[in-house]
């Protein structure tokens, strides 16, 4: 997944065949051992699965250990950056996937406020997993990931009574009471963000004190890299042995929810590709922007979905259909992305 193909790695040249096998692998254990899914789900502590608590944070870890952070004060100085991310991620991300999930679901309300509940859930996680495949702007890419963290810390709740249960009854559909407490999110942000980010500025903070910056470097880094893959290969395993009895018996609504989330993805990958572009944006800060835009917080969106409607429920299950679709679908572009670097100026 690099310009040079001689230099990649076995895992890398055929990283998206090793993500369909981990799918195919993990639809297979939730099918032919139903049971699975009970296990997971015993090993969780409230709304938040162990396994795949551990299996982000262990992917996100890597990543977040090679950020610059003495750097990143021009980050937070490019505030038209800044602005244009954050009109993709809160403005327009919500707005898109409200529509796609009237126009396509309103026939299934349940479905339909699980999808919503997506388009709310900006992405905070695997995006910096996206971002390293693509070459994109490590910092950028980690101060952009911070302000989401924020802001959906502050305005989730608002934004699921806005979207689920004002907008829907202008409408005339079917809406639900969804209350979410800013601790929770709090929480999922903690979990999922900040013990990765915490880990990773210590570790390149101690190490570099203590055993040098060219030991940790060309040394420390390359050793732990290779722990993201393999993360996230045991990630998609865990979520789709979670739900894979499901896949294979409502093959119809997977179809069905998977539609409007493909069309998200891609309206809002290439819409901030191409803006970024127009505006000469460097090829790294480019990508940051477009797939932290086409990115979601899948995480908290099915915390949020299982503690409020129940494990069962049609919200739930769309939640959990939700990284199934993205994850294939955002290796992808990453491919994309990397094909049309030479398009941009620097």
């Amino acid at each position: 997944m690099r310009n040079t193909s001689k230099k990649l790695s076995l895992f890398d040249r055929y990283m998206t065949w090793w993500i369909i096998l981990a799918m195919i692998i993990g639809v297979s254990i939730g099918y032919f051992w139903p049971n699975t899914a009970n296990i997971i789900n015993d090993l969780s502590i409230g709304t938040t699965s162990i396994p795949i608590a551990i299996g982000l944070i262990l992917m996100m870890y890597p990543p977040l250990t090679k950020v610059k952070y003495e750097e990143m004060g021009h980050v937070f100085k490019d505030w038209k950056t800044l602005a244009v991310s954050l009109i993709q991620n809160w403005i327009v991300g919500p707005i898109v996937m409200f529509t796609l999930a009237v126009i396509f679901l309103h026939n299934y309300p349940s479905y339909m406020t699980g999808l919503i509940m997506i388009g709310l859930a900006r992405c905070i996680a695997m995006v910096i997993v996206w971002s390293e495949l693509a070459q994109g702007d490590s910092e950028y890419t980690a101060g952009l990931v911070a302000f989401n963290a924020v802001f959906q810390i502050v305005f989730y709740s608002f934004f699921a009574y806005l979207f689920i249960t004002i907008i829907p009854g202008w409408l005339g559909l079917q809406t639900h009471t969804v209350n979410v407490p800013m601790a929770s999110i709090a929480k999922s942000v903690m979990i999922y963000l900040g013990i990765p980010f915490i880990a990773g500025i210590a570790s390149r903070y101690l190490l570099i004190h203590f055993k040098g910056k060219n030991w940790f470097e060309n040394i420390y880094v390359p050793k732990i890299s290779r722990i993201t893959f393999w993360a996230l290969i045991f990630t998609v395993i865990v979520m789709f042995s979670v739900k894979g009895e499901k896949v294979v018996q409502l093959p119809l609504d997977v179809v069905r929810i998977a539609i409007p989330l493909l069309l998200y993805f891609l309206i809002m990958f290439f819409v901030s590709f191409g803006i970024a572009h127009h505006r000469g944006t460097s090829y790294p800060i480019a990508t940051s922007l477009s797939l932290t835009a086409a990115s979601n917080n899948f995480e908290l969106a099915i915390a949020v979905a299982v503690s409020v409607f129940g494990i069962g429920s049609g919200e739930a299950f769309t939640a959990v259909i939700g990284p199934l679709v993205e994850v294939p679908v955002l290796l992808s572009l990453v491919n994309v992305a990397l094909k049309y670097r030479n398009k941009f100026k620097n």
